[in-house]
């Protein structure tokens, strides 16, 4: 959502918006209250997909609007340029990735992933109740549909394509325990009324993706398979064999708001600002202490944005991070739950879909082989991390 916007020289309206396009009156408003003025007069305006290579199952479409307004009476008033980011989320029905479910589950396949959680969450004030140091674009038009779309008008924010360290992972840590354990923040985590439950993750995801091919032995056979993850072979099938528990356990424990995916890629950033700005709210949710760290975590190895290689030292420091968030904001929590939060939720949620399941055939084998590793030792950390907590 960073506001960099190069208009095509055939677009000169907003025709590509389609169905999720406003009247020129409605995109007033939105610009007087962007800018906090009574009201504008529109001069022009240009609509363009946004450029943006991370696929999403529930979003439909990504498009900047932009364009010149003025707040006189006067015709020859001076223009300002505005921009905004339209993001179209809908359920996975949507989506085309769902002609790949067996029709049988196809409803309870919808059902078991909810969509409404980023419109609902920017039609609340959840941008005044965070935490200092954290920041979310502000919602200017939400348009929710009986067809299970819905349409966010939001501003367009900056942000500076800087590369993470640990310490960026640090700093976020602490801000994201405050988040889940702030008390302004709790009366929102459940805005979304769609149930969900580990349960749906476990027989969806888990069990029609990752557990065939986790048994089934010609996998193991797979040069980059057999290089990289021979040694977390007990380790995954075990886990795999414990499934059931270890969900018993991500359900009954302590929950509290959560992001749901504060991968580096959803938390913004300016070169001369410590704070972020939280994007992507699909799976906004409360979830168990510590569930935040593990897209913070892997998020940017798992997409080939950076190496595992200091996995477990940056992942020691940003639990105790998180923690001190927690202590922040009145909340106490120890230093066990939290690295056991963060151990159950890492291993079903990215430990066991560690296998490069969906690249094996690539041709590019160089780059297989430098992903396997990667994602190898995100299975190695998840079951390392597991094996030294405990239940509580």
């Amino acid at each position: 959502m960073k506001a960099t916007f190069t208009p095509s020289s055939g677009v000169d309206r907003r025709e590509v918006l389609g169905a999720d396009d406003v009247t020129d009156a409605e995109l007033e408003a939105m610009v007087a209250d962007l800018w906090g003025v009574p009201t504008v007069r529109l001069r022009d305006s240009t609509a363009e997909p946004v450029a943006y290579d991370v696929p999403s199952i529930l979003t439909g479409a990504r498009t900047w609007v932009r364009g010149h307004a003025d707040t006189g009476e006067d015709s020859g008033a001076a223009a300002r340029e505005f921009t905004l980011f339209v993001k179209r989320v809908h359920s996975w029905r949507h989506s085309p990735a769902f002609a790949g479910v067996p029709p049988e589950i196809g409803e309870w396949a919808a059902a078991s992933l909810p969509w409404r959680a980023e419109p609902l969450v920017y039609a609340s004030d959840l941008c005044e109740r965070l935490p200092e140091g954290l920041t979310m674009p502000r919602g200017l038009r939400v348009e929710e549909r009986p067809d299970e779309t819905a349409t966010i008008w939001m501003e367009a924010v900056a942000a500076d394509d800087v590369a993470w360290d640990s310490d960026d992972s640090v700093r976020a840590a602490r801000l994201l325990g405050r988040l889940s354990a702030s008390r302004a923040v709790a009366d929102l985590a459940a805005i979304d009324p769609q149930p969900w439950h580990v349960e749906s993750f476990v027989a969806g995801r888990l069990a029609y993706t990752v557990l065939p091919g986790l048994h089934d032995d010609a996998t193991w056979r797979h040069p980059a398979v057999a290089a990289h993850f021979g040694d977390v072979r007990d380790g995954l099938l075990a886990a795999a064999r414990h499934l059931d528990v270890l969900a018993q356990e991500f359900a009954s424990s302590r929950h509290l708001a959560s992001h749901g995916d504060a991968c580096p890629n959803n938390l913004l950033r300016r070169a001369d600002d410590v704070g972020f700005t939280l994007i992507d709210f699909g799976f906004w949710r409360p979830q168990p202490v510590g569930f935040d760290l593990a897209q913070l975590l892997v998020g940017d190895i798992q997409i080939g944005r950076q190496d595992a290689d200091d996995l477990p030292e940056r992942a020691a420091a940003c639990v105790a991070s998180y923690a001190a968030g927690l202590a922040d904001e009145g909340l106490d929590v120890s230093l066990a739950e939290v690295r056991r939060g963060h151990a159950v939720s890492l291993v079903l949620f990215n430990g066991l879909p560690s296998l490069p399941l969906e690249r094996l055939d690539d041709p590019d084998e160089a780059a297989l082989d430098h992903w396997s590793r990667q994602r190898a030792a995100i299975a190695r950390y998840s079951l390392d991390v597991l094996a030294s907590t405990e239940p509580g």
